[in-house]
């Protein structure tokens, strides 16, 4: 943990932003249950986003689109037990906010006061300008999400590179400008490409935080089952994978299931 991030007994929006003034990258994972939330607290990471990528690594389903309201606040809450130092962001599921910012605020607030997560995260641009500020209006903080955005995969079509075109490029720093402009504290930039991350990072007050999108940002996010290497068979060019748990689970569960059929486990010791 570098000097910077010691300062900070509880990181908050206020912190985040005051590591980009100060040059400091950001380190920011997923979570979703109270035990491995734990671990990756005490490890000294930074930001935990509760993502609604637990509809996919979690609930085993193709896209994100699936996941609920209420299950966003049972993982939610969850996390938030475990936690005592990272900021806790929490994302609002399909459904909770898209094209009706009462229904959005009444989201973010179920959020807050029933997981007790300290921020929420929305994906678009300027098409949720709309609910990003009304539930800015409630005192909750807000991050932003451009670039491939998951919950418009039936859009889109495609998990490929987002803004490789001038056209889309532009709209995107447009948009990044917009979100900065209503109040988000921070922005995520998914699978974009580097150059156009690194000028949004520059152009921005705010921290820009990346997943694909280059070293040019001000933090990095990685899905916590696959940077563990749970998720085996998922293999993006930005993911590095820092354990291989999935063989190590795999070798755990048979020298189990070995000692249980041979009558190894439990020996003497191991009862009473």
């Amino acid at each position: 943990m570098s000097v910077a991030s010691s300062d900070f007994k509880k990181v908050t929006t206020n912190s985040v932003q005051e590591m980009k003034r100060q040059g400091e990258k950001i380190s920011m994972l997923t979570a979703y249950d109270f035990t491995l939330a734990g671990i990756v607290d005490k490890a000294g990471i930074d930001v935990i986003l509760v993502g609604d990528s637990a509809s996919n690594v979690m609930a085993g389903h193709e896209t994100t689109l699936p996941i609920t309201l209420d299950q966003m606040i049972y993982h939610a809450s969850s996390v938030v037990r475990a936690v005592d130092r990272a900021l806790v962001v929490v994302d609002l599921p399909f459904g909770s906010y898209q094209g009706n910012s009462k229904e959005a605020l009444g989201s973010a607030i179920r959020i807050m006061k029933e997981s007790g997560g300290h921020a929420v995260k929305l994906e678009g641009g300027v098409e949720i300008i709309e609910s990003i500020e009304r539930i800015l209006t409630a005192g909750i903080p807000v991050m932003g999400h451009l670039g491939l955005t998951p919950q418009s995969i039936y859009k889109f079509g495609t998990y490929t590179v987002r803004a490789r075109q001038e056209a889309e490029a532009e709209k995107l720093i447009s948009d990044a400008k917009a979100l900065e402009e209503a109040g988000c504290f921070a922005l995520v930039l998914e699978k974009i490409p580097a150059d156009l991350a690194e000028r949004v990072a520059q152009e921005l007050n705010i921290p820009v935080i990346g997943i694909g999108a280059g070293a040019g940002v001000d933090g990095q996010v990685l899905v916590l089952h696959d940077m563990l290497g749970m998720t085996h068979e998922f293999n993006p060019r930005f993911l590095r994978r820092y354990l291989d748990l999935y063989s190590e689970i795999t070798g755990a569960v048979q020298s189990y299931v070995h000692d249980v059929k041979s009558r190894d486990f439990p020996n003497d010791k191991e009862q009473y």
